[in-house]
C-alpha cells in the first residue's frame, strides 16, 4: 500500500498541475476575447439603444397624414369622361374596419380626412359616409372632415341628421351650361345638376357646412367665363383644376375612361385662371400641383402613389400600418404645402356668416 501510494503521488501532481494550467489559459483567453470583441462589436445594451435612437430619428422624419383623402367607393351615377378615379371595383370596407383605419391614421397625426369616391353617398343611401362622418368628428375629433359629392343623390335629410358634424361640403360643378355637363357627363338622366348645386348651396347654409365648388378645366369649358356664377354661389373655396391623365383609370388600355380629347395644355389652363382672376376663392391646381400633393386612400385603404402617371397602391394599412404604407404613398409633402394644402378646414374657425 504504501508503494503504491508513493507510486501515485507524482501522477497525482502533474495532473493537478495541467488542470491548473489549463484553468489559467482558459482565463486569460476569455478575458482577451472578450476585451476584444467589445472594442470590435457594441454590447446587446448599446445595440438596442442605437436602434431606438434610430427609431426615434425616423419617428421625427416620417411623413404625418395631416390630410388624407379617403376614396371607400369606387361606384358613381355620373359618367364624367375625365374622371380619374373609376369604378374598376364594388368593394366597399365593413363600416368597423373602416372605422378601425380612420383611428389608425388619427393616432398618425391625421388632422383632416375627405371622403370622396366615386360618388359617396351612393353607397347605403348615405349613411354609411354619415356614420363615418359623425364617428371622425365625435369619437376621433378630428378638427376637419369635408366631403367631395356631384350632389345628385343628397337630401335634405341627411344634413338633418349629420350635417352638424360635417365641417365643408365639395361639390363638382364643371360647367354652368347644361348642354357643357352633358357633354362631360356630369348629369344624370333629365336632372339639372345646376339647380341642385344651387339647392344644396342652400342646406349648406341651412344646417351651417361651408360650402366649396371643385370644377375641372377641360376642352368643352375652356372658354366659359363662370366669374358671376362663381361669386353668386359664393363658396368658401373654388378649386379649379387641370383635367389630369392616369394612366389605368382615364388613360390606357386598362382604361375605363378615355380622357386624352378632355385634355389641355397649361398655357390654356393659365388663360382660364387669368379670366377669373377677379374671383376671391380661386383656388388653382395644375397637373404640376396636383399630382402627388394629395395622400389618397383607396377602397382597401392602400396608399396610391401616382409618380409614375399611375395609381401603384402600397400594402393597406389595416394590414401593415400607417407608418409603414405611408412610405410607398409618393407624397409630395413640399407641394402640399406650395399648393396650399393646409388652410383653414375647420368650419369653427371659418368664422362664416350663416
Amino acid at each position: 500500500m504504501k508503494t503504491s501510494s508513493l507510486i501515485a503521488s507524482p501522477m497525482l501532481l502533474l495532473q493537478l498541475c495541467i488542470s491548473n494550467l489549463r484553468h489559467i489559459f482558459t482565463s486569460v483567453f476569455s478575458k482577451v476575447f472578450n476585451w476584444t470583441v467589445g472594442v470590435c462589436i457594441p454590447s446587446t445594451s448599446s445595440v438596442s439603444q442605437l436602434d431606438k435612437e434610430e427609431d426615434q430619428s425616423k419617428d421625427k422624419n416620417a411623413t404625418a397624414p395631416t390630410s388624407v383623402n379617403y376614396h371607400f367607393t369606387r361606384q358613381c351615377n355620373y359618367k364624367c369622361g375625365f374622371c380619374f378615379h373609376t369604378a374598376k371595383t364594388s368593394f366597399v370596407l365593413p363600416l368597423d374596419e373602416a372605422k378601425r383605419g380612420l383611428k389608425l391614421l388619427k393616432e398618425s397625426g391625421m388632422e383632416k380626412i375627405n371622403f370622396s369616391g366615386g360618388e359617396p353617398f351612393l353607397h347605403n343611401k348615405g349613411d354609411f359616409l354619415g356614420e363615418l362622418v359623425q364617428y371622425c368628428k365625435q369619437d376621433l375629433q378630428l378638427p376637419s372632415v369635408s366631403i367631395v359629392s356631384n350632389g345628385s343623390m343628397i337630401k335634405e335629410k341627411w344634413f338633418q341628421k349629420y350635417g352638424e358634424d360635417l365641417d365643408i361640403l365639395a361639390v363638382s360643378c364643371d360647367s354652368f351650361d347644361e348642354a357643357t355637363n352633358q357633354l362631360i357627363g356630369r348629369t344624370q338622366g333629365r336632372k339639372s345638376h345646376i339647380d341642385n348645386l344651387h339647392k344644396i348651396r342652400n342646406w349648406c347654409q341651412q344646417y351651417k357646412v361651408a360650402f366649396k365648388i371643385n370644377s375641372v378645366i377641360n376642352t368643352f369649358n375652356i372658354d366659359e367665363d363662370m366669374t358671376e356664377n362663381i361669386l353668386q354661389l359664393n363658396p368658401v373655396r373654388w378649386k379649379v383644376f387641370q383635367c389630369l391623365l392616369i394612366d389605368g383609370e382615364n388613360a390606357g388600355d386598362e382604361a375605363l375612361r378615355e380622357a386624352e380629347r378632355f385634355v389641355i395644355s397649361e398655357e390654356i389652363f393659365q388663360e382660364f385662371l387669368d379670366r377669373h382672376s377677379s374671383v376671391p376663392c380661386l383656388v388653382p391646381e395644375s397637373n404640376e400641383k396636383m399630382r402627388n400633393s394629395y395622400l389618397i386612400l383607396d377602397e382597401y385603404m392602400r396608399f396610391l402613389d401616382c409618380r409614375e402617371g399611375r395609381k401603384d397602391p402600397s400594402k393597406s394599412i389595416l394590414d401593415v400600418g400607417v407608418k409603414e404604407a405611408i412610405c410607398f404613398s409618393g407624397f409630395d409633402e413640399k407641394m402640399f404645402k406650395e399648393r396650399g394644402g393646409k388652410y383653414v378646414w375647420s368650419k369653427a374657425d371659418m368664422k362664416l356668416e350663416w
